[in-house]
């Protein structure tokens, strides 16, 4: 099955060379995981991360089904103090 995942900012360096525009299309076998994308990427199980399964909050052990949308970011930091 096919699936879509976008990388942002610093994340956006695990992309494959066909990734264009901070995304890329993986094919990955049935019942594939977060997890699994992740680890097909090269990203390190201990970078932590911000990830969204169709624009949702997903955690690492979602399972990914045809045609979805895995967008992964960074931790976010900042703000006033």
């Amino acid at each position: 099955m096919r699936v879509e995942v976008r990388l942002f900012a610093t994340l956006s360096a695990f992309l494959p060379p066909d990734g264009r525009d901070g995304a890329t299309e993986l094919e990955i076998p049935e019942g594939s995981t977060v997890t699994e994308v992740t680890r097909r990427l090269g990203i390190p199980p201990n970078l932590a991360r911000v990830v969204l399964v169709n624009g949702r909050d997903a955690g690492e052990e979602a399972p990914l089904a045809a045609r979805d949308v895995v967008t992964i970011f960074p931790p976010l930091a900042g703000g006033a103090g």
